[in-house]
């Protein structure tokens, strides 16, 4: 570990140069991106909040259900958001497969005893508060300036 070289090499050895016709993220990209980054960590942050709160005032079992909906949710906005990001230059209209996901969990939570569907199902809604809270925020913001 003492290379402090942060420069990414070949196979062979060479530092490689970034590609000079390689074209740069716009600036909508890069505020897309940020966004992407505001809304997973808002995200994220909600699910410990509650995940810690459902523990403390229901139980283990039901907050561990909560947990499995909402990382389910969050692998569903990664996969939007990858989805949205292509929108234009690959794709011409939304991808539908994500849904799958989530019918998916709901399924393997019917049929699994141990699994309850209303945990896991606001659970995977977690991503749509931090999107409320991500707006609402954003207004308020935008209302002092």
């Amino acid at each position: 570990m003492s290379d402090s070289s942060h420069q990414p090499t070949s196979v062979t050895g060479e530092v490689s140069q970034p590609d000079p016709l390689e074209p740069k993220p716009s600036k909508s990209m890069q505020e897309y991106h940020n966004l992407q980054k505001e809304l997973l960590i808002a995200t994220l942050a909600c699910t410990g909040i509650i995940f810690i709160s459902v523990w403390i005032f229901y139980n283990l079992n039901i907050a561990l259900n909560y947990l499995i909906g909402a990382c389910t949710g969050v692998v569903y906005l990664r996969m939007l958001a990858k989805n949205v990001e292509q929108l234009g230059r690959e794709k011409q209209s939304l991808s539908k497969t994500r849904f799958a996901l989530f019918i998916g969990l709901i399924i393997v939570a019917t049929q699994w005893r141990q699994l309850q569907i209303v945990p896991i199902f606001l659970g995977f809604l977690t991503y749509k508060a931090a999107l409320i809270i991500y707006t609402v925020q954003t207004a308020m913001l935008s209302d002092r300036k």
